[in-house]
């Protein structure tokens, strides 16, 4: 009975010392609704922008401004590729085929007009040359009949009859002499050198224009057929662009304007030339059309028939809300700039005896506001808001990066 009760007493006397642990550790730690509430806090004042202090300002050179009217170019945005006139590329062809005895040229190889690029072996080439030759002959003998005949009728001595005759064998024969004289130049061989019977069986192939040699169809012994393209040859000196314009910028598209072109795929290098010439009617259903611009200094630029482009067109001047270049910056495939939420004042001994050095100073507070950019010209851009700012805000003017850099690093640090 007496170990009963003492065992009763020791445990009862256990069960208040692990009551009394528990509410010890109760009173020591904040419930979990009020921990919640000081989280959110915190997430909260995070979350109210770009903190920077005076001193931070100051030893970036961040300077602030507003938003601007500024008179800046106006633009047509554009885009096509480079082409040649038709006078600067020619494909090389024959009038009377035959088979290839040789080919003096390469692709890629410059040439200039007149150089021979191959010859064709062709046997009918005597047969014109003798036909020549042979009229050559009747031609000679025409004439002399016809001054013998002319002097008999002056003289009264010989039949009008056949004076004309005469007249007219002389006019056929001229003709004919010229046909044939034509179609040896056609082929490139001399006439002067038919009638003298110096005949060549080789017909030269000359280049028709200066520039560079492009695709050769050809190779030696194969048959070249007449009116079929042995090779090509292009001048990429005169290039020019043919720039594709919608119906909403077709009025505003005109002869001398400038533009600026952007080569895509040399590094966005730029080159100038000017508008000079629209068309008057639409590419096939599209509801837009081709301007042609020139492109200076052409030939110094290695440009090639066929390169794409993005072109800007200077239409003119108009009046748009703009900030300095530098104040827009790119993050996330978008455009923002900075703008000043408010200016904290430095803290007192009376609200905080125990303060720091950064307590001593104001606090500048921004927030970055998503924009579109336009156009680009004196240093300036044209901005177009995604949402309005607040009346008379100053924005970021210069050291926008070192903003968005403060606020990448408190994003990795979160």
């Amino acid at each position: 009975m007496k170990r009963s009760y003492f065992n009763i007493y020791h445990r009862g006397f256990a069960m208040m010392i692990i009551a009394f642990l528990i509410l010890a550790s109760c009173s020591q730690q904040p419930p979990a609704e009020e921990k919640e509430q000081k989280e959110t806090a915190t997430l909260k004042t995070e979350n109210q922008g770009i903190s920077l202090s005076q001193s931070q300002l100051n030893a970036v050179g961040i300077q602030l401004g507003t938003v601007e009217e500024k008179n800046l170019r106006s633009v047509v945005k554009a885009s096509g590729q480079l082409e040649v006139p038709p006078q600067n590329k020619a494909e090389v062809t024959l009038l009377m085929g035959g088979v290839v005895n040789q080919v003096f040229v390469l692709e890629g190889q410059h040439v200039n007009k007149g150089q021979k690029l191959a010859t064709i072996e062709n046997n009918q080439l005597i047969q014109l040359q003798q036909d020549y030759m042979a009229a050559q002959s009747s031609l000679s003998y025409a004439t002399k009949e016809f001054e013998r005949q002319k002097e008999l009728n002056e003289a009264n001595a010989g039949v009008g009859k056949i004076y004309q005759q005469s007249q007219s064998a002389l006019r056929s024969e001229q003709a004919k002499v010229a046909a044939l004289s034509r179609q040896l130049r056609q082929v490139g061989v001399s006439p002067e050198s038919a009638a003298h019977g110096r005949f060549i069986t080789q017909i030269p192939v000359y280049a028709p224009i200066s520039g560079t040699i492009g695709k050769i169809v050809i190779q030696t012994g194969s048959y070249a057929e007449p009116a079929r393209p042995l090779m090509n040859i292009i001048d990429n000196s005169k290039v020019h662009c043919d720039l594709v314009v919608y119906e909403k910028d077709l009025f505003k598209v005109k002869a001398g304007q400038q533009v600026y072109f952007t080569l895509t795929n040399q590094n966005n290098r730029e080159i100038t030339g000017k508008i000079y010439g629209v068309n008057q009617s639409f590419e096939n259903e599209s509801k837009a059309i081709i301007a042609h611009a020139v492109i200076e200094q052409a030939a110094k630029n290695n440009l090639i028939q066929g390169m794409y482009v993005s072109a800007l067109i200077d239409v003119g001047k108009q009046t748009a809300r703009s900030v300095p270049t530098e104040a827009v910056i790119k993050t996330g495939g978008k455009e923002y700039i900075f703008y000043l939420v408010r200016i904290t004042e430095p803290i007192s001994e009376e609200q905080k005896p125990e303060k720091n050095d950064e307590d001593q100073e104001k606090r500048y507070v921004f927030e970055k506001a998503e924009v579109v950019t336009g156009v680009t010209d004196l240093g300036y851009t044209e901005i177009r808001l995604v949402k309005e700012l607040p009346a008379a805000a100053k924005i970021v003017t210069k050291g926008a990066f070192y903003i968005l850099s403060s606020e990448n690093a408190t994003s990795d640090e979160d």
